[in-house]
């Protein structure tokens, strides 16, 4: 294949507990509308045409009962306790990518084209790319003790989305640098001093991360937005 037009990977790591959620089972198999967070969000990235493959990460005890889940296509490893752990199991079964994205189960709203323009975005020469939404709220910086340290610059931040998309050789790179955990792979990326482009997120790929997220995801999916 030419430069560029070299295979799409996304990486879904759905290893988590999601303890907020007050669920009594990992987060991604939460149901949603009658099928699970993992299955919506796994469709979302076939649906955009811009994915050449899947690959969902889970805890090892449900890798048979996720790929049962799944279309048959979609590859089903296990991973680990962290969130990293379980993104260099993905990357360790991407071999063949050009690019990778990776995205949060739990994004299981994330508009079909919002990944598009993810994957456009790299394949017209970006190396790492966020899709990103400004802040409406006042933000502030505090201690360990709760004491206000500051108040950022509303107009500068950003509330970063997923899929996050970036070359397969510079988020290897930023992977086999880094040390200790991570909850953000841009963030492994910048650490290396590499540029990170933004473009305009969704408001509809919210993360659902807590019980009242879980209720605005099931009603906007029962008013058939979704």
């Amino acid at each position: 294949m030419a430069e560029g037009q070299g295979p799409v990977v996304a990486l879904v790591p759905a290893a988590g507990q999601g303890v907020r959620l007050g669920e009594n089972k990992p987060k991604a198999f939460v149901d949603l509308g009658g099928t699970t967070m993992l299955t919506r969000a796994v469709d979302g990235l076939l649906q955009s045409g811009a994915v050449d493959r899947v690959v969902v990460i889970v805890p090892e005890e449900l890798v048979e009962s996720t790929r049962s889940l799944l279309p048959g296509d979609v590859t089903v490893v296990a991973g680990g306790s962290e969130r990293t752990d379980s993104v260099r199991a993905g990357l360790a079964v991407a071999d063949d990518a050009e690019y990778v994205l990776v995205h949060d189960a739990a994004r299981a709203l994330t508009p079909p084209s919002l990944i598009a323009r993810v994957v456009a975005e790299l394949r017209c020469g970006r190396t790492a790319v966020i899709p990103v939404l400004p802040v409406a709220d006042t933000i502030k910086t505090v201690d360990v003790l709760g004491a206000v340290t500051g108040t950022p610059e509303r107009s500068e931040l950003r509330a970063v989305q997923t899929p996050q998309g970036f070359t397969a050789e510079l988020l290897r790179r930023a992977y086999a640098a880094a040390d200790g955990i991570a909850t953000d792979d841009a963030g492994l990326v910048e650490r290396l001093g590499e540029r990170v482009r933004s473009i305009v997120g969704e408001p509809t790929a919210f993360k659902i991360t807590t019980p009242l997220d879980l209720v605005l995801a099931r009603a906007l999916v029962e008013e058939g937005a979704h």
